[in-house]
């Protein structure tokens, strides 16, 4: 069960009803959820492989930019130029599948659709740095080293207090 507090956060995080969350991923240091976990099947049928899907529209629009600044491309190049970097890489996405078979085993859920199919472009791509920021955040440093690397571009998007307010109930 998801804390309804939690649940009105990620609500507004979002700007719409949250759907499928198995918990709460990470935290952000204000409070608030800023990663959930997903299950690998939404309520209404559909395979949805974000398993680490970031909550926080801060950190999200500040990876929007980073996106728009050509570190994706820059991060793409290095992975195929750096075999220790790649072998780091496919690992997380070992990791990330990993995570997300254990929660589908958890709900009761199984998803052929998706199996092997993790997200953000990995194991051999770099598509989305909200999703690898996600599984920095959601497993921890050393899991993922390029959603490391956009940890450590975002600098400290909670500074300036929580991105939503919730009414205590």
């Amino acid at each position: 069960m998801i804390d309804p507090r939690d649940e009105a956060a990620i609500a507004s995080q979002l700007g719409r009803e949250p759907r499928g969350i198995h918990a709460v991923g990470h935290r952000c240091p204000c409070g608030n959820p800023d990663v959930v976990t997903t299950e690998p099947r939404l309520p209404n049928g559909t395979p949805f492989p974000t398993t680490f899907y970031l909550t926080c529209p801060r950190a999200a629009s500040r990876i929007g930019t980073l996106e728009g600044s050509g570190l994706m491309k820059q991060m793409q190049e290095r992975l195929a130029a750096d075999p220790e970097l790649a072998q780091q890489y496919a690992a997380a996405h070992e990791r990330y599948l990993e995570a997300r078979e254990e929660i589908g085993r958890e709900a009761g859920l199984d998803v052929p659709e998706i199996a092997g199919i993790s997200a953000g472009g990995m194991p051999d791509r770099v598509k989305c740095l909200h999703v690898l920021a996600g599984q920095a955040l959601a497993q921890g440093r050393g899991v993922n080293p390029l959603g490391d690397e956009v940890l450590d571009e975002l600098g400290e998007w909670w500074s300036a207090g929580p991105c939503v307010e919730v009414d205590t109930p």
